[in-house]
């Protein structure tokens, strides 16, 4: 099973609370999800329908239809049988698949968006005589006292078309949930859960940033085409990447993406022409370093690309088959200019956003970053995200002004073990299990599993806790989906002290994989849920289970220190290139030690600290710092949490001023103390080690700007004697 991330896990539970609430409306509704492109939006929908399956609230049984682009359906589908596995809750079908020509209780009808949409073979629609249509199938299923969901997935490609409109109104379901990193629907909306890409970065699933044409300015040009040009960049990135991997140890061989031309007139005589340039750099299809997908040439060597170590290093296609297509290791993209305009989306870099490890690297955070190589002229974005995204202005050190500070900063890894079970826990368990003998302590015919339920009960006063009253019980036997909520909270129980949404997962794996191993019983059989449960063997599993937590904590947990892991860079210097979106504007600022300097939205202490520093005739250069990342300056706070100074500056007498500017408003809140005072011992650190450090919180205050470099950090705005007077 998949580990859900903290933002995913947020868009669960918030998705499932207004699902919940648009269901018991009287009106037919729509809940929109938008999420960014390599955010895992299908694995949030998965666990979302699981969870409105398990906690009904009020609302009939449901009967779900899932439509996707492309062959986007069967990827769809395959996913969530994957997800659904273990505990079997939902059923994954398509059109073929229904029984009773009807979509039963907590069954997914799958359909492709496509099929529907091309008239000729409209199966799904179209009256015939078997009634076998997806408008009977809807009828029989609601006839059943079943409301429908319908989940539109990448619905940005079909959701606001006429004939998904008409779609919807066949359907007529009682909710729609749009799915997408740019939703189209507008009509009857009624709930909006947005994921932001700053959370997805935060977890390091995606790329930082998509960098286009890097160190183009530099190419010795001669007689190359402009095709050679791009293609031979791109090898030399792909290259200089595979070289970083081998440094950090993982096993990750980078794939850069051709994209030929969706024109058909063009992609006979450009594919030749890219074979040809590859040709002369080693890459071929024969030795393997070459991948061919397009509709009329799919080569050999596609078999298993998405692999990180798969050994192709080169794939050719074209956009309409590679749309949804998943490949982790896929780095670099290169595009070549058609005859009409080229526009970027999200989708257009979103095969290459995904981090191939889940993880940043800190030593080398060129593999943070995805690149595109392309002979487009102009470049034009056209949705938020992908200007959030896109990294097309590039901004360089001026080493002409700048010299070496070398100054210590840290940056912040995220350390979850403390809290959650990791994959350690299964081997950990099977270690146990076999040193304690456990397969020899198993009854495999334990007792029936009952469940008891009261009989002839009365509530004498409403207002009294306690048990009801009643004259006995009687005892069923359980049947599949109250054994499986049984086994779920037995789960849950013996997590603890680690959180069972992070944690239930491995001990499940942990307890299936010991029945498969020990008893051959197959990956997920039910029947071991009613093994563990069985009253002569839960508690040896809640024995072993506890054994085995135990040596999770001595080896696993103790290892990891208890703050978050600190990487410190000894010697920090303001960075060498620092890459901006589309929403930052070029300034003309001659002391920034960044050329051209760049800018999004600054405060307005901020603008008047640049405009102070511009104006100084003691400045050398002056840093725009940023946030969040390994190559941005930052000081540890007492809080285990990072502090980043808004700016950076160097003196001509050599001194280096960190300062945070604030206005008077935000000077006085919580937040300024556990800013200012690490900041202050670090910068009485760094002093008794010889260097010439100053800075603070600054304000501007009637005229005049004051900084704070005490120790205890205080703010009186009726009394700033102890705040020195900035003379720059």
């Amino acid at each position: 099973m998949i580990k859900l991330k903290d933002y995913q896990k947020n868009a669960v539970e918030n998705l499932h609370r207004k699902i919940e609430s648009s269901l018991r409306a009287s009106e037919n509704e729509v809940v929109i999800f938008q999420a960014p492109t390599g955010s895992g939006k299908t694995v949030v929908v998965s666990e979302l329908l699981k969870e409105l399956v398990k906690n009904k609230s009020g609302h009939k049984e449901l009967s779900f239809v899932w439509l996707s682009v492309r062959m986007l359906h069967e990827q769809s589908k395959e996913k969530l049988e994957n997800y659904y596995e273990d505990d079997r809750l939902i059923k994954c079908s398509y059109f073929e698949d229904l029984e009773d020509r009807k979509i039963a209780e907590n069954e997914i009808l799958f359909i492709n968006w496509h099929s529907i949409n091309k008239k000729d073979i409209n199966i799904f629609v179209r009256e015939n005589e078997q009634d076998n249509n997806l408008s009977s199938i809807i009828k029989n299923t609601k006839a059943d006292g079943r409301e429908m969901v319908l989940v539109i997935d990448e619905s940005h490609h079909t959701a606001s078309s006429d004939k998904s409109k008409e779609l919807i109104e066949v359907i007529s379901p009682k909710l729609v949930l749009e799915v997408s990193a740019t939703p189209h629907l507008t009509e009857n909306v009624a709930e909006i859960e947005k994921v932001r890409l700053t959370d997805v970065k935060a977890e390091e699933m995606i790329k930082s940033e998509i960098t286009v044409n890097p160190e183009f300015l530099n190419i010795k040009v001669g007689t190359k085409s402009s095709d050679e040009i791009v293609i031979e960049q791109a090898l030399n990135k792909r290259t200089e990447l595979a070289k970083m991997y081998k440094k950090e140890k993982d096993n990750v061989n980078p794939l850069l993406l051709i994209q030929l031309p969706d024109k058909k007139s063009n992609l006979i005589s450009k594919k030749e022409d890219v074979i040809k340039i590859l040709d002369k750099n080693g890459i071929t299809e024969k030795n393997g370093k070459l991948a061919i997908w397009l509709s009329e040439d799919k080569s050999d060597t596609l078999q298993g690309i998405e692999q990180n170590d798969n050994q192709a290093e080169v794939l050719i296609f074209k956009q309409a088959i590679a749309l949804g297509w998943d490949c982790p290791r896929a780095s670099i993209l290169a595009i070549f200019r058609e005859s009409k305009s080229f526009t970027f989306t999200i989708q257009t870099i979103g095969r290459i956003m995904r981090m191939p490890e889940l993880k940043y690297y800190t030593k080398t955070p060129e593999l943070n970053q995805g690149y595109v190589f392309t002979n487009l002229s102009d470049i034009e974005i056209t949705e938020d995200y992908a200007k959030d995204y896109l990294t097309v202005y590039e901004s360089k050190r001026d080493n002409k002004i700048y010299k070496n500070i070398s100054i210590p900063s840290v940056y912040l890894k995220r350390q979850r073990e403390r809290t959650r079970l990791s994959g350690e826990f299964t081997k950990l368990f099977a270690q146990i299990a076999q040193t304690k003998k456990l397969k020899s302590k198993v009854t495999l015919k334990p007792s029936k599993l009952i469940s008891p339920i009261i009989s002839d009960g009365k509530i004498v006063d409403i207002d009294k806790s306690g048990e009801i009253e009643h004259k006995g019980k009687i005892k069923v036997a359980l049947n599949e989906k109250e054994l499986q909520e049984m086994f779920d909270k037995f789960i849950i129980r013996n997590c603890t002290p680690y959180a069972p949404a992070d944690s239930s997962d491995r001990m499940k794996t942990a307890l299936y994989q010991f029945f498969n191993k020990d008893f051959k019983l197959a990956k997920y059989d039910p029947k071991v849920q009613r093994l563990v449960l069985g009253q002569e063997n839960a508690q040896i599993f809640v024995d072993t289970i506890n054994l085995a937590k135990e040596k999770y904590k001595k080896e696993i947990v103790k290892k990891v220190n208890e703050k978050r892991e600190v990487i410190e860079t000894l010697k920090w210097e303001v960075p060498v290139v620092i890459s901006y979106n589309s929403r930052y504007q070029k300034e003309e600022r001659k002391l920034s030690a960044m050329k051209p300097f760049y800018t999004a939205k600054p405060s307005e202490p901020e603008k008047m600290f640049v405009e102070l520093l511009e104006g100084s005739k003691k400045v050398k250069w002056w840093y725009k710092n940023g946030e969040t990342e390994v190559k941005y300056f930052a000081v540890l706070r007492e809080d285990n949490l990072a502090f980043y100074p808004d700016f950076i500056f160097q003196l001509k007498d050599g001194s280096i001023g960190i300062f945070d500017t604030k206005s008077g408003r935000t000077a006085e809140t919580d937040e300024a103390a556990p800013r200012a005072e690490p900041l202050q011992k670090y910068i009485k650190k760094q002093n008794k080690k010889g260097k010439k450090l100053f800075g603070g919180i600054a304000i501007y205050v009637n005229g005049t700007w004051r900084y704070n470099d005490n120790s205890k950090y205080e703010y009186n705005p009726n009394d700033l004697s102890s705040w020195k007077i900035l003379t720059l």
